[in-house]
């Protein structure tokens, strides 16, 4: 039998897509079901003042629709996902968002207390969270019963 080709360094299998992208950091601020939306909105603030580009930035509810993702709606389906496209501001969709989105940082808005959809969405805004994830809303509804809260002091 004859010996192969020495090995090349270097060489081996390729890494799949999941071990060329690092997990997502994932933060929780802690808010009953009521003030989600209001502790994402102080978020997606602090987010922008701190750096973030707008683009950078998808917000996703799990209950009602975010206001501006009605107000965007009232100006017609066409438009209101042009702007996904676009990514030149803050995105607000459903958490069981069908369309393929993903963005810098996901803010996930717990404003349901349904586990079973709050987990699921966690599941799916983690894996379109690029480098960040912030859940806003009650922890244990996603799965996380003792993550700690964390002020929306967000890089």
């Amino acid at each position: 039998m004859k010996p192969g080709p020495p090995a090349r360094p270097g060489r081996g299998p390729k890494p799949g897509p999941a071990a060329r992208r690092p997990a997502p950091a994932v933060q929780f601020v802690a808010a009953p079901a009521g003030d989600a939306l209001e502790r994402a909105d102080g978020t997606v603030d602090h987010l922008l003042e701190s750096g973030r580009r707008p683009g950078d930035v998808l917000v996703l509810t799990v209950g009602e629709p975010h206001p501006w993702q009605q107000h965007e709606l009232s100006f017609g389906e066409a438009r209101y996902w042009a702007q996904l496209t676009e990514g030149d501001d803050v995105f607000y969709a459903d958490a069981a968002l069908n369309r393929p989105a993903g963005r810098e940082v996901v803010v996930l808005v717990v404003n349901d207390t349904s586990a079973d959809r709050a987990g699921l969405a966690f599941q799916q805004a983690l894996g379109r969270a690029g480098a960040l994830l912030v859940v806003c809303g009650e922890a244990g509804l996603v799965g996380a019963p003792d993550a700690p809260e964390s002020r929306p002091a967000l890089a």
